[in-house]
């Protein structure tokens, strides 16, 4: 064959993708597992961190093994519910088949069009229950978790993350532990626009469902807040009275026969 010809180029330009292609789809099907692993792993360390399960550092100094086996030894029940405050599936809480909403994106759609959200409910056997946020911040996505008291009104904890949020600024919401321990005891006040805020001299107020904002990063400050007020508003149906009531005897029946 001619190497000059325009044919040689075309064949070869095709050989060359075709390769390459081949062997980006081997190297993602190897990787997958342990990507997928170590994602699971990352939600559960955000999550039982809010909790209270273990300290912050604790959690990230151990293996994925051990959060998996931490997490199945903590937990009491998970499931999701929909935008109408109902029960419309469970979690797996077995070690080996650990069932997660760990995408957050699509559920965070779907609350704010009013679509078939799968909103999970995260219950520890000390009582404490989780659910997640999600949001944008101001330079990509922000996330996190917040864990409730047995009443499901106290916060117990908080953890927050974030995707490109500036260093030193709104990075905080994830790097400062003391950002992130004054959510615990105030309160979310279901069934209220906001439910919480988060913002400039929020507690000067004395409000007990307020805290300030990182000084310097507003606008990541500001898509938290958002983030966790159009989370709180979708739960709020089921942490309404009568759901709340229900859990907490679901709850003290499943301690007595444990």
């Amino acid at each position: 064959m001619n190497t000059n010809s325009n044919l040689y180029t075309v064949v070869y330009t095709t050989i060359i993708v075709v390769v390459v292609a081949a062997l980006l789809a081997f190297v993602a099907m190897k990787l997958g597992p342990a990507q997928d692993a170590n994602a699971k792993a990352e939600t559960l360390r955000q999550m039982m961190s809010a909790a209270q399960v273990r300290p912050t550092e604790e959690l990230y100094a151990a293996k994925n093994a051990e959060i998996l086996q931490l997490y199945a030894d903590n937990i009491q029940e998970a499931y999701t519910i929909g935008l109408d405050g109902e029960k419309n599936g469970e979690l797996s809480i077995a070690k080996d088949k650990i069932e997660l909403i760990g995408k957050l994106k699509p559920q965070n759609k779907l609350i704010k069009e009013g679509g078939d959200a799968t909103l999970p409910v995260y219950i520890f056997k000390s009582g404490i229950v989780a659910i997640p946020v999600y949001g944008a911040g101001l330079w990509g996505p922000v996330w996190g978790y917040v864990a409730l008291q047995p009443d499901c009104y106290t916060i117990a904890g908080a953890y927050f993350d974030h995707e490109s949020e500036t260093p030193g600024l709104g990075a905080k919401i994830k790097d400062e532990a003391w950002f992130r321990e004054k959510f615990i005891g105030k309160t979310v006040e279901w069934g209220e626009e906001p439910a919480f805020r988060l913002e400039k001299n929020a507690e000067a107020s004395g409000a007990a469902n307020a805290v300030d904002a990182i000084t310097g990063a507003t606008m990541t400050s500001k898509g938290l807040n958002d983030a966790l007020n159009v989370w709180f508003k979708a739960y709020g149906k089921h942490f309404g009275m009568g759901a709340f009531l229900h859990m907490l005897e679901e709850h003290a029946i499943q301690s007595k026969e444990d």
